[in-house]
């Protein structure tokens, strides 16, 4: 029976997902470091999906990622990235350098097989559409309610602006910024600012 994709797993520790992936259908291939990993992609560029940690030795998750979406070969497939460090801000720095999602160890196996396939349906979608259209969870008329202010805020917050800084720009209070973001992730169904940017660059609206 052929698999459901073919994955590629970049962590210095692998056990749980390599162990846990072919039991749902999917074919696995492990690197332990970043420099591993880039090496099996040149050999191999047929993957569906990247699982990428950020801490590893050798080379880490940022520069392995920076690496992957300057080479033409196998910059457009997609990457899950692997981290320990629940920081938004540093979360929206990896999205500008081309990561299509995150999810935060210690993870529940169940949260992942969701991200993994919900990315990989994503994936199959554009490349028949040959487009980046908005997710099916989302109509278009949701996109459409943000204001101008909304994604004038949006966009500061894809630059990894924090809620202080982006009020100063604004010359508004802090608590004003909070509101506005708030309203946001109602209207886009989102839970954070890290949903709420990676939603808003696949989608267009910024």
């Amino acid at each position: 029976m052929s698999s459901l994709a073919k994955i590629l797993i970049i962590d210095d520790q692998p056990k749980l997902m390599e162990d846990a992936l072919p039991m749902y259908g999917y074919e696995v291939k492990v690197a332990t470091d970043g420099l591993t990993g880039l090496k099996e992609l040149d050999e191999n560029s047929e993957y569906d999906l990247i699982l990428l940690d950020v801490v590893m030795p050798n080379l880490d998750g940022w520069e392995t990622l920076k690496a992957i979406r300057k080479s033409e070969k196998i910059s457009k497939i997609p990457i899950i990235m692997l981290t320990s460090v629940n920081e938004a801000n540093k979360q929206i720095s990896g999205l500008k350098f081309g990561a299509d999602d995150y999810i935060v160890k210690p993870f529940v196996l169940p949260n992942l097989l969701a991200r993994i396939e919900a990315l990989l349906r994503r994936s199959m979608w554009n490349k028949d559409t040959k487009t980046i259209n908005p997710l099916p969870f989302i109509k278009d008329n949701d996109l459409g309610s943000l204001t101008s202010r909304e994604k004038e805020i949006l966009s500061y917050v894809a630059k990894g602006e924090t809620n202080s800084q982006i009020a100063d720009k604004l010359f508004v209070r802090e608590v004003t910024i909070k509101t506005h973001l708030n309203s946001i992730y109602r209207k886009l169904k989102v839970e954070n600012r890290v949903q709420a940017v990676l939603l808003a660059q696949q989608t267009g609206i910024i």
